[in-house]
């Protein structure tokens, strides 16, 4: 589906409900996330002509996508805002009023020894950025006791290098690893230790905090208070960091909510993931019900999700248990090393939030379905391309093409195949046998055909295609053409198309017109008129395949149904073969010269004897 189909479709179906709402830019970033106390009101507003300030229409401009979660509350809706603006840290929400740059703290993961640095900018430099901090003060005393923990390299030396360095102080006083020098440090073990950097600043700060506790209260039982207030001190640092706030949750359990909404043939899974208490964001899946039940989708995706997964909870709430939970339960213990807990909640804070990730699949899985319902009514690019390059008044989103297929003097037919919106709708296909004209006159029975079909239509009460498209040039056109007036038909849309040069032909026009043969319209006419070919040729085949069935060939020793189709394609007909010569049977690849005799006197009422 088309980005701006999908964002329409989207505004048109929002729900009057709490939540955040994520505009994405068309890279598919999030570049702006906002609360509100219905989304419905206040996304929408957004897009209405008003007066807007500077930054609101940089914004409009620049969106291209959009995504929500519904919140029990306006409340919840604020605390998941933070949240999720701290996560994804989008544009548009650090452009602050006095237009004060707040700082992030940067590593420089693209290093061989990352370092961490403080910056007020974010770049596009693959680097891992943690912010942005409203408290520079506290920001630098945190990054001193991250340094204080981790010994990361401070210095700005570009390693690993050719030149020959000695460790600094820091080395001596266990502050960096020895980065510079040859031989002091082991990279691998250096890239795990900013792995640990990396997810004490995500959040993961449970055991490096338990680790400061304890140690605050041993100094403090040894009565080393000054010792003990500066690590008291630094664990205050880590709460400025950190600012956890409990959007669904007052334990620190990190746990996947999952449900599912399904309707008819069609299901939507959504993963809520939650991390120490904290909404992180949801996850939604398009997925087919085959006829399952809500239990049997929920294992299937338990097991495929999971089976790839990189980070594992320590709990997974679903909305119902299945047969074989346990066997799933050792199979998820598998893939993660430890104990997972398939939770079904009844009541409770955990019922709650199971019933928030069901309202979302819901949500999401009626918004999946009408952005299905908008792209059936959507017509193709392709079909605007074919509309203006025939310089059409309607749109052909509905295509019959007519062919001729007559290879001999019987068994002529006609065939008309049907296109909606460029794919091919087989139940509105037709053939016809000639009935009206003897001989090869393609354009008199090219004119049957049309005349026969549209008859039909006008029978039956169904609507003319939007487009007739003729297999020929300006004289199958005009045949055509000639059919419709018969008809008191004016206003069918018709064109033809030579093979030849594949020239497009069009009513009032004595020139065929110019589109380039690599552009998507002469494509799409292509497989139309090859498709009515084939149906046509296809239904000839049968009908002289059934004709040489009963034929006097089946009065000849040794000509059986493979013989009879091998000299059918080569002469085409019956009657051909009847009016051949003894020559032109031997002739034929693979027939025996006294079959070729037996064929000729067959039709010829020779004998043996003459």
């Amino acid at each position: 589906m088309k980005p701006a189909v999908e964002l329409e479709t989207k505004l048109s179906n929002l729900p009057d409900n709490p939540g955040c709402y994520l505009f994405k830019n068309d890279e598919n970033k999030i570049i702006y996330i906002g609360k509100a106390g219905s989304l419905k009101k206040r996304v929408r507003s957004y897009f209405q002509k008003s007066a807007r300030d500077a930054k609101t229409e940089k914004l409009i401009a620049a969106i291209a996508g959009l995504e929500y979660i519904i919140t029990p509350s306006e409340k919840e809706a604020l605390i998941l805002e933070a949240s999720l603006v701290k996560e994804h840290k989008p544009r548009y929400n650090i452009d602050l009023k006095d237009d004060k740059r707040y700082p992030y703290i940067k590593i420089t993961t693209y290093e061989t020894y990352p370092r961490l640095l403080v910056v007020r900018r974010v770049l596009d430099d693959k680097a891992g950025y943690f912010g942005p901090f409203t408290s520079a003060a506290g920001m630098r005393r945190t990054l001193k006791l991250i340094r204080r923990i981790f010994p990361v390299r401070s210095c700005a030396l570009e390693l690993p290098s050719k030149r020959k360095y000695r460790v600094c102080l820091d080395y001596f006083i266990e502050r960096c690893p020895g980065c510079c020098e040859v031989g002091k440090s082991d990279p691998e073990e250096y890239r795990r230790m900013i792995d640990e950097v990396i997810l004490f600043l995500a959040g993961k700060s449970n055991e490096i905090r338990n680790r400061l506790r304890a140690r605050m209260e041993t100094l403090s039982d040894e009565l080393k208070f000054e010792e003990a207030a500066k690590v008291r001190d630094q664990l205050k640092g880590i709460a400025s960091v950190i600012e956890k706030q409990r959007v669904v949750s007052h334990d620190l359990i990190d746990r996947d909510v999952i449900s599912v909404a399904v309707e008819g043939n069609d299901a939507c899974v959504v993963l809520m993931q939650v991390r120490e208490g904290v909404l992180l964001g949801q996850k939604h899946f398009d997925a087919g019900t085959a006829g399952f039940d809500v239990p049997d989708i929920i294992r299937g995706f338990l097991t495929r999700y999971y089976n790839t997964a990189d980070i594992y909870p320590d709990e997974i709430m679903i909305p119902e248990a299945f047969d074989d939970i346990d066997l799933v339960a050792d199979f998820l213990q598998g893939k993660s090393g430890r104990k997972i807990s398939l939770v079904v909640p009844q009541r409770g804070n955990k019922a709650e939030l199971l019933k928030m990730a069901l309202t979302n699949a819901r949500h999401n899985l009626e918004l999946r379905l009408a952005q299905k319902d908008a792209f059936k009514k959507k017509a193709p690019g392709t079909i605007h391309s074919l509309a203006r390059d025939l310089y059409l008044e309607k749109l052909p989103r509905t295509i019959a093409a007519c062919d001729i297929s007559n290879l001999g003097e019987k068994n002529a037919v006609g065939s008309v195949v049907y296109f909606t919106d460029g794919r091919p709708k087989k139940s509105e296909y037709r053939h016809m046998k000639i009935r009206t004209v003897e001989g090869q006159d393609d354009f008199s029975m090219l004119r049957e055909v049309v005349g026969r079909y549209f008859t039909r239509l006008a029978e039956n009460g169904l609507d003319n295609p939007d487009l007739l498209l003729i297999d020929g040039g300006k004289g199958q056109l005009n045949a055509a053409l000639e059919a419709l007036r018969d008809l008191n038909i004016s206003d069918q849309q018709t064109v033809s198309l030579a093979k030849k040069y594949e020239e497009v032909y069009m009513p009032g026009r004595s020139e065929p017109i110019s589109i380039p043969k690599t552009s998507s319209s002469i494509k799409i006419l292509q497989n139309i008129r090859d498709e009515a070919h084939r149906f046509a040729v296809s239904y000839h085949r049968k009908l002289r395949s059934a004709d040489i069935e009963d034929s006097l060939l089946d009065k000849i020793p040794g000509v059986g149904r493979k013989r009879k189709m091998d000299l059918l394609a080569v002469f085409g007909s019956l009657e051909r073969i009847r009016n051949s010569s003894l020559d032109d049977l031997k002739a034929v690849p693979g027939l025996p010269e006294k079959i070729a005799l037996a064929i000729w006197d067959q039709f010829n009422q020779r004998s043996d004897n003459e």
